[in-house]
């Protein structure tokens, strides 16, 4: 049987969020799902008996400690053993769960994928991605989108093997088009860091190198699924996105395209390159997304997406 834990305690609507939205995904999990609620149990228990939803249903870790959104990440994770996050890891890493979803504090779901789960042997930096929705029913993906700001030609590459695995296992595309987020379409366009990764992308048989790909090649799927680039470019593409979604609803504008930018259609994203699935979701996420960030974990693990990775880092 599989077993996804959850974070209750964490985000800016938890408890009632993140109860809500389990009971949303199990309602939509198989019969072979089991979830592992980590939080106040007496408090899951009173938001499930007010939803009239069977609680017994969930195996529930009591904890009695939760890491805030404006804590030091490493100092809160050392100082708070028995938070949701630590507890959540620690459990993920004995492989009492196989996988760990919360939408906490995005720093302290770092520093336990770094210092319990560790990184696949071989890679540098683990990353994250994120879906970007184009003109067709295909999202692509961008990564990184906000681990790494600074980094070096070979990590960019190792992003590159990431999101391809990514995208052809977890989201089922055949051979995946991998491009460089640059200012030019030109191989000799781009900074210092953007010009060395080119060749090595070129040189490299990993993934099917499409070229570099421009600004207004965003939101379109004709060029490539998996797009690269540091964490500081990824970041701010991510968040022009979201800003853009917020935008277009508050000029009361309806489309189906624009409803694709809902961070709530995706709710999480994993952590590429480390040793198990966890997941992290939007600080902001409401029930539907804490819905979805959970069956994406599933998802994940389902791909066997870990195991891909460290075969291909081999």
């Amino acid at each position: 049987m599989m077993k996804i834990g959850v974070d209750i305690m964490g985000g800016d609507f938890a408890p009632e969020a993140t109860v809500i939205g389990s009971i949303l995904a199990q309602k939509e999990l198989p019969y072979d799902t089991k979830l592992v609620l980590l939080g106040d149990e007496e408090i899951i228990k009173h938001i499930a008996n007010r939803k009239k939803f069977d609680s017994s249903v969930w195996e529930i870790v009591n904890t009695s400690d939760n890491i805030g959104m404006g804590e030091h990440p490493s100092k809160a994770f050392s100082q708070k053993p028995n938070a949701t996050i630590p507890v959540g890891f620690k459990l993920l890493k004995s492989g009492a769960i196989d996988g760990f979803a919360s939408a906490g504090s995005t720093g302290a779901m770092m520093v336990g994928a770094m210092m319990i789960i560790k990184s696949v042997e071989g890679i540098i930096r683990p990353c994250i991605a994120t879906m970007m929705p184009t003109n067709s029913d295909n999202p692509s993906i961008i990564l990184d989108v906000g681990i790494n700001p600074d980094v070096r030609p070979d990590v960019l590459l190792q992003y590159g093997i990431l999101g391809s695995l990514y995208a052809q296992y977890v989201l089922g595309i055949e051979n995946p088009r991998v491009a460089l987020l640059n200012i030019g379409s030109e191989e000799e366009k781009g900074n210092l860091l953007t010009k060395a990764a080119f060749t090595l992308f070129k040189e490299s048989n990993e993934f099917n190198f499409v070229g570099n790909f421009e600004g207004h090649d965003l939101f379109s799927d004709e060029k490539a699924d998996v797009i690269v680039c540091d964490g500081f470019v990824g970041n701010v593409v991510l968040k022009e996105a979201e800003a853009f979604y917020h935008l277009i609803k508050k000029r009361n504008v309806n489309d189906v395209f624009f409803d694709k930018f809902n961070f709530e259609n995706h709710g999480g994203t994993p952590i590429l390159g480390i040793n198990s699935v966890a997941v992290i979701g939007h600080g902001i996420s409401n029930d539907i997304a804490i819905k979805n960030m959970i069956l994406n974990t599933c998802h994940v693990v389902k791909a066997g997406l870990i195991d891909k990775i460290k075969e291909a880092f081999k």
